[in-house]
């Protein structure tokens, strides 16, 4: 298979050397080149590459908000001069890392995983409440600020993400409610129910019941929410 790649980098020189590098590789053919990410944007759009090349630090850009801006159904290689980004690069499913100047060798073990696209996956790391998360959403994928989800329900194998837009519409994300608990900071995130995780910052009102449940409801939803008795005094201790 040929791999259609694009390179992104501010620095006319270092996208020269990259290019240089890559013409070893007859599996690589690459469809365009942008120092920017509006041209990045651009030629994602028009040449739909299978793996973009990526510096982190662009003139007055972040790399990471490259993949805000299009759908990411590329594989993502970092190429920069900092090893400050290489946790956050994996947390979002980066391919591969690699610093500047390229060795040719670690070049060669990038290409092989686009062969392998599982090899170098970090685990998953606990979230921070400034923390933007990658979420696959079947046909496309979006990043989301972790202090932008309202609420997560259960929705069987999936979860339905809210954010406090209340004008969007739920995300399905393949994820159970289990696996948000666990990497969700604690400080900021509780579960209330079996079926229901929310954001306490957009909490607007708390009732307790007669029945030592308590009800709530949010900032950006209509709904009114049922803290279960199983989870009330779990939920009173994690924030009180």
């Amino acid at each position: 298979m040929t791999y259609r790649a694009l390179l992104v980098d501010d620095e006319r020189l270092a996208r020269q050397e990259l290019r240089e590098l890559l013409s070893d590789f007859e599996d690589i053919r690459i469809v365009g080149e942008a120092k920017n990410l509006t041209e990045a944007v651009n030629i994602i759009k028009g040449e739909k590459p299978d793996v973009v090349f990526l510096d982190i630090q662009l003139r007055n850009e972040n790399g990471f908000d490259l993949l805000e801006k299009v759908e990411h159904n590329f594989k993502l290689i970092f190429v920069t001069a900092f090893d400050e980004f290489a946790i956050r690069a994996f947390e979002i499913n980066a391919l591969d890392y690699l610093l500047k100047p390229v060795n040719p060798k670690r070049l060669q073990a990038s290409i092989d995983k686009l062969h392998k696209p599982d090899a170098g996956v970090l685990p998953e790391q606990k979230l921070n409440i400034e923390d933007r998360i990658f979420l696959n959403l079947g046909e496309h994928s979006q990043f989301l600020q972790i202090q932008h989800i309202s609420h997560i329900c259960a929705c069987g194998d999936y979860s339905e993400v809210f954010t406090t837009n209340a004008a969007s519409n739920a995300l399905l994300v393949e994820k159970s409610l289990k696996e948000w608990q666990t990497r969700l900071p604690g400080k900021f995130f509780g579960r209330i129910h079996r079926s229901t995780i929310i954001n306490i910052s957009q909490i607007d009102s708390i009732e307790t019941l007669p029945n030592r449940t308590m009800e709530l409801s949010l900032k950006n939803s209509s709904r009114l929410f049922t803290v279960s008795r199983r989870y009330a005094s779990k939920f009173k201790q994690q924030f009180s």
